[in-house]
């Protein structure tokens, strides 16, 4: 099964995202858990919840990818910064499990300073304080394109994150294919001696999901603005190669292209017409 779909705002419900999903051909998403700029978050309506496992049960849906406000710096030099991000996991872990099964992915953090060792320490120590044995939630660390202090520009950064965290089982990694271009691994040219590399270092059983978004900026030129599938410097072979990849097949693909609705109902149907 081809698990495609794109983010949606969460401001209407569960139900109504997966009923959105579908009207422009995906079977999953992506939602913010809370205001991406920001710390709100709507209540959890039970009924809500229990509509929409039903309907996505019927409708055939892959699992669902949640994300975490851009806001949170999790290894921030700053302990009240860090703190709030550690409310927000938690709150966010505990919400994640109306809808069990699922994934959860977030930045792994800024160091500002501090060095990336630093940072590194910082976010697993949030993640072994959030982590539960009894969670059914995947925490992801997304891959990033190193602008800044960020930390996740290369996937030794994100190994040694999870290499610290005691609940590893619960912990994998969402690819993002402009933040890994820009970052300097060679999707369009080497899209196998990228994976090898990912999994020599990481491990593929790690992978849970693709962010799939072409760029704006050359390769490796450490920035991160996404562009529509296509129109960037990736282009739509080297994400066709992706998409059938056999070590990647099973992946969901959740699209974060500058896109309204129709956008991404276009984008989600030149990609399954891609694919083999």
């Amino acid at each position: 099964m081809f698990y495609i779909g794109c983010h949606l705002s969460a401001s209407k419900g569960f139900l109504h995202m997966a009923k959105e999903a579908v009207s422009i051909g995906a079977n999953t998403f992506q939602f913010f858990t809370r205001n991406p700029r920001g710390f709100a978050a709507k209540d959890i309506d039970e009924a809500d919840v229990r509509a929409f496992l039903e309907y996505t049960k019927e409708n055939g849906f892959g699992k669902i990818l949640a994300h975490a406000p851009y806001t949170l710096n999790p290894s921030s030099a700053d302990e009240r910064v860090r703190d709030l991000a550690l409310r927000i996991m938690e709150d966010d872990m505990e919400r994640m499990e109306y809808i069990p099964g699922n994934l959860y992915n977030f930045h792994p953090g800024s160091h500002v300073g501090q060095g990336s060792e630093k940072g590194i320490e910082l976010t697993a120590e949030l993640l072994n304080t959030i982590l539960k044995p009894e969670q059914t939630t995947t925490v992801l660390l997304e891959t990033m394109s190193g602008k800044g202090s960020e930390i996740g520009r290369n996937f030794e950064e994100l190994k040694a994150i999870i290499d610290k965290v005691e609940l590893s089982d619960k912990v994998g990694v969402c690819l993002d294919t402009c933040h890994v271009h820009d970052g300097g691994y060679d999707i369009v040219n080497n899209l196998d001696g990228v994976l090898d590399e990912f999994d020599n270092i990481i491990g593929l059983d790690r992978l849970h999901a693709i962010h799939m978004n072409d760029s704006k900026n050359p390769f490796e030129s450490h920035k991160d603005r996404h562009e529509k599938i296509g129109e960037g410097s990736i282009g739509v072979s080297a994400m066709k190669a992706i998409i059938n990849n056999p070590r990647l097949r099973h992946l969901p693909i959740f699209l974060e292209t500058p896109n309204e609705l129709d956008g991404y109902a276009k984008e989600i149907a030149l990609l399954k017409e891609n694919r083999e």
